[in-house]
């Protein structure tokens, strides 16, 4: 199946490249806000976090007046990103040194590693690595005060959740107000992919925040050139399906279903055996490093496998250990993992990140994608492929299978504005004349950002916002043509800015909404130049760019592109499964959109000669408006009745 997204860039080496300090681009950014308590970071993965981390915690040890360095990570094997690293080699004022007993990223108990924690906070060393979990059992263990003048760093951020059960997260809360300590926090995406914010608002408004996106980081590298994201669809077991889409001639990293998902047979270690008979027959495994030998199907080449799947902890680290010291390319061809080798795990030959299943949080599908995207001599594209179950009508979970197609769309739909450049959008008025400057888009009637709240949301955090308006559920079904677009822009997403961001006034849900509605249609849409002008394609007609207004671009579905995507990928039969099935499930109409759609349906009946909509035309926006019509209908009836 062809990709839904294909991405290039110029390669201009501009984010691989490093200053006299000997930081990257996006670490340069960082360090420029090194003065501020609580910093949070987002940026991509192979951009650099961890080192960017060790420049921020030596300042403040250095020339803040800190006294110490916890780093904190979701998992063990990622401790190894924040070892010993002569950054004076460089240029930097000092080197980052972690020493062996205060890594606690180590087999060993919990219970000595809390230890460990209150004897390092007692001591005058100065740095220590260890896991979320054992800073979760530290911090019940120990008087917080002793977290005074010390900076905490969390990696992969998104794992905290503002949720009152989340201890991550009531941790932090009581850090933040309960000491002087600093805060650095770290994630590629801040979308956790449930309903819970990462922190409350009063807390995340304490972050100063620097965002490096994805299409700065690709298109500054030096060999990657491209980035494809497709999805293939398959019935039955996707054991019987693998073998279309895993290309063992890439290096590959294949994650296979959550047990608990549709997709899982319930027998990991079968899926595996089922995997590696699809490539060969397995010939030997290397006692030392837990490492599987497949003699290929048809040429008898030798792959290279890491099982990452097997239960028995002693081959497990083995293999992880291994993996984690590899030097060369040639070291291993196909890893396959269920949990593992998604944050921090850096393999940067991998060239193809295969997926089976839907992943639910956009944070993760980032954090997978990100395998395949390092900087490497050994490849000129990477490649992203989920393999999903396709909806079957005699299928009992069928609603189950048809959500999770709609989401994998979306997020590839999220994931190609997440890749691509930025605009900024400003107000065009009637007495502006002034040139337009490269990366601004003038729109008729458009709302800038008025206050700083609203700024910060829109330079940091549109991505995230648009990851919860595509995974809603509510959009979900309205996505594929079922609803108005101007009640998608005008009442579903204010709704659902409105539960994001609480604090909010009415003026300011309307600047971001805005914002929203307005980048996606411009990413979504295809800008063509002809002669001195630009052209923008949305919903089948290209405008000229000098004449957009927002009223213009509210008419416009936002995530069209998602109903064109199915309708290209899927036979007749199955379109008909998926809208079945969201027929059951519609949307409510409410008063907002009955009221919106008034006028169509008016504008309707003239066209029709006095006709009104049909609530059984094959047609989802007539039977919507009727729909519409006959709510407005009942709730005249109603009003009758209590003037009665």
């Amino acid at each position: 199946m062809p990709n839904l997204v294909d991405v290039t860039y110029a390669r201009t080496g501009e984010s691989t490249k490093t200053n006299a300090l000997g930081m990257r681009d996006m670490q340069t950014k960082a360090f420029a806000a090194r003065q501020s308590q609580h910093l949070l970071l987002k940026a991509p993965p192979a951009s650099g976090k961890s080192r960017a981390l060790m420049f921020l915690a030596l300042d403040k040890l250095f020339n803040q007046g800190l006294k110490k360095v916890i780093v904190a990570v979701p998992e063990r094997s990622i401790g190894a990103s924040f070892a010993s690293t002569k950054l004076t080699e460089q240029g930097f004022f000092a080197d980052w040194e972690i020493e062996a007993r205060n890594n606690l990223c180590l087999p060993g108990s919990d219970q000595g590693k809390v230890q460990a924690v209150v004897d390092f906070l007692n001591s005058t060393d100065t740095t220590l690595v260890c896991t979320h979990a054992t800073l979760r059992f530290a911090h019940d263990a120990i008087d917080e005060a002793l977290l005074n003048d010390t900076l905490l760093a969390i990696d992969e951020f998104h794992h905290v959740s503002s949720a009152e059960n989340s201890r991550l997260g009531a941790l932090l809360r009581s850090v933040m107000r309960n000491t002087n300590a600093h805060v650095v926090a770290m994630t590629g995406s801040y979308f956790r992919g449930d309903t819970l914010p990462v922190l409350l608002p009063e807390d995340e408004e304490r972050f100063t925040k620097i965002t490096y996106n994805y299409y700065e980081q690709l298109n500054g590298y030096t060999y990657l050139q491209s980035l494809g994201i497709g999805y293939h669809f398959y019935q039955g077991r996707y054991t019987d399906a693998v073998h279309e889409v895993l290309d063992t001639e890439k290096k590959t990293i294949l994650h296979i279903p959550q047990v608990g998902s549709g997709e899982s047979l319930k027998d990991k270690v079968h899926e595996v055996d089922s995997i590696l008979d699809s490539i060969g027959k397995t010939v030997s495994q290397d006692e030392k490093t837990g490492v599987l030998t497949v003699e290929r199907k048809g040429d008898g080449k030798l792959i290279k496998v890491a099982d990452l799947v097997m239960d028995e902890p002693a081959q497990r680290n083995k293999i992880v250990e291994y993996l984690r010291t590899m030097t060369s390319e040639d070291d291993i061809d196909l890893i396959i993992a269920l949990g593992m080798a998604k944050e921090g795990f850096d393999w940067p030959w991998c060239e193809h990140a295969l997926t089976i299943g839907y992943r639910g949080s956009l944070t993760e599908i980032i954090q997978i994608i990100g395998r395949a995207t390092r900087d490497s001599p050994n490849k000129t594209h990477a490649q992203f492929t989920n393999l999903i179950a396709q909806p079957d009508a005699a299928d009992d979970e069928v609603k189950i299978a048809v959500n999770n197609m709609l989401k994998a769309i979306t997020a590839s739909l999220l994931m190609e504005q997440v890749l691509a450049p930025n605009f900024n959008f400003k107000a065009k008025r009637s007495d502006d004349d002034t040139p337009v400057a490269p990366g601004d888009l003038k729109i008729g009637g458009f709302k800038e950002p008025t206050t700083p709240r609203v700024k910060n949301i829109v330079e940091t955090d549109l991505n995230d916002l648009k990851a919860k308006i595509l995974q809603d559920q509510v959009m979900l079904k309205a996505m594929p043509g079922n609803i108005d677009p101007e009640v998608m822009n005008k009442v579903l997403i204010p709704k659902i800015i409105r539960e994001v961001y609480p604090n909010l006034d009415e003026a300011e849900v309307e600047e971001v909404r805005q914002h929203v509605v307005t980048d996606s249609v411009i990413k979504n849409g295809e800008i063509k130049e002809v002669g001195d002008r630009k052209f923008v394609l949305m919903a089948g007609k290209f405008v000229n760019i000098n004449d957009l207004t927002i009223d213009l671009i509210d008419q416009v579905n936002p995530f069209q592109k998602a109903f064109e995507i199915l309708s290209k990928s899927v036979t007749k039969q199955v379109l008909k499964v998926i809208q079945d099935a969201i027929d059951t499930t519609r949307v409510t109409i409410t008063g907002d959109e009955a009221k919106l759609l008034w006028p169509k349906i008016n504008a309707f009946a003239r066209e029709h000669g006095g006709q009104s909509p049909d609530i059984r035309s094959p047609d989802p926006m007539e039977r919507r408006m009727a729909e519409a019509l006959l709510y407005m209908q009942r709730e005249v009836r109603e009003q009758k009745l209590q003037q009665r």
